[in-house]
């Protein structure tokens, strides 16, 4: 399987679970059909930048960083690419259809970069839904996607 998708899965483990150490990173590609080392998965933390973040609990868990630096950007780019089939928007909602159990995935690289007027974010197994404050912010964020997926797929 491919880098991409492998990252797109990393990002949807670590949106859906608690994630404390790689080993268990590692146990959840595996069980996903990833045939990985850890050194693999290490490399592929770091390629990401996945962060430590500490929970209620006090114990640290693996999470994407918010921040809209250029690496994170490439990799929003490059799991957008693999996963998104279709963008289409109704007044303030927009839906995302996306290649069979890639939405999570996608929804997770969504959310790490903030969305001038994005509400919030749902993701299913082939569609997101991103509800904006407005229809104008929905038709601008649209019209950013589908830019986005045209220069990703050129």
């Amino acid at each position: 399987m491919s880098k991409f998708k492998r990252h797109a899965k990393i990002m949807e483990i670590i949106s859906e679970n608690r994630i404390y150490t790689q080993e268990q990173l590692l146990e959840k590609l595996h069980q996903a059909g990833f045939s990985v080392t850890q050194a693999t998965v290490s490399r592929d933390i770091r390629e990401l930048r996945l962060v430590k973040v500490q929970m209620s609990d006090g114990g640290y868990c693996y999470s994407g960083a918010k921040a809209q630096d250029s690496h994170i950007s490439f990799r929003f780019h490059a799991i957008f690419k693999e996963a998104v089939s279709k963008i289409d928007c109704a007044q303030n909602l927009i839906v995302i259809k996306c290649y069979t159990g890639m939405a999570n995935a996608a929804c997770a690289a969504l959310d790490t970069i903030e969305w001038q007027g994005s509400v919030g974010t749902i993701a299913g197994d082939d569609t997101i839904l991103i509800i904006m404050r407005d229809s104008e912010s929905a038709a601008a964020l649209v019209d950013e996607l589908y830019q986005l997926l045209s220069r990703s797929k050129a």
